[in-house]
């Protein structure tokens, strides 16, 4: 063999090897229900705690691409008073429920159960619940909900979820970071591996920011044997000071 020919032989290879996906390229395929949908049951739990502030978590926004909440400046305004004034507005503080995102980004795990027709997912910060309706197409009108009105698809292996109808109540980090009754949030939850899950939002609300904005997080599932969501009651801070005031 002449070394042109073992040169364009070798040049060839690689040609082929760069095309071809890499194994840890390959995009994981989950295990079915016996409705055949992707299987996301499981006891998950998100790292590090995000929650605490959006902005600050590494990596965590992932549009705009530089990591900040596009906010419009009057919103920018409300949401640096809202951070001044944590402590006693958070309203997570109060025994509130968390909303959505936040309620998947807080440091407690929730379990996701399926059927045909919905799928649950119980949470085991004060008790919370979400209903996610595979079969219905349209919102709910003139009401809202402090975690909105969920209704979800399947695309491929990703279960895309549409919420809406929210009220304006709840805050996405203990930072301040808000939103208005205009809220809605698509989310999408995908099965990487066995034991993780990605989770993306993606935020808009015109009342409040100047574009959409999008969040990305692992979650891990706890794998432990008899693993089971444990009971979490809220005590508001206000009592909790009142009560140590009496000296009760």
């Amino acid at each position: 063999m002449t070394t042109r020919s073992l040169g364009v032989l070798l040049s060839g290879t690689a040609l082929v090897l760069a095309v071809l996906p890499s194994a840890s390229a390959q995009a994981y395929t989950p295990p079915r229900t016996p409705d055949g949908q992707p299987d996301l049951q499981g006891i998950w739990q998100v790292r590090n705690s995000p929650d605490k502030d959006l902005e600050k978590a590494k990596g965590l926004i992932v549009e705009p691409k530089n990591g900040k909440i596009p906010y419009q400046p009057a919103a920018l305004a409300q949401k640096k008073q809202n951070e001044k004034n944590s402590a006693t507005a958070d309203p997570l503080n109060k025994c509130y429920m968390p909303g959505v995102p936040r309620l998947n980004l807080l440091n407690y795990p929730f379990q996701i159960f399926q059927t045909a027709d919905q799928v649950a997912i119980a949470h085991e910060y004060i008790h919370n619940w979400r209903n996610i309706y595979l079969k219905r197409n349209k919102h709910l009108e003139q009401i809202d909900f402090w975690q909105g009105d969920s209704i979800g698809h399947w695309e491929g292996d990703t279960l895309v979820v549409d919420v809406a109808d929210f009220n304006d109540q709840t805050w996405f980090d203990k930072a301040g970071d808000f939103h208005s009754d205009a809220l809605h949030v698509t989310e999408r939850y995908t099965r990487t591996g066995p034991d993780t899950l990605r989770y993306e939002a993606t935020i808009e609300d015109p009342k409040t920011f100047t574009m959409p904005w999008k969040i990305s997080a692992e979650l891990r599932r706890n794998t432990q044997p008899n693993a089971r969501l444990l009971e979490y009651e809220c005590h508001y801070l206000a009592d909790v000071a009142a009560t140590k005031k009496e000296g009760k």
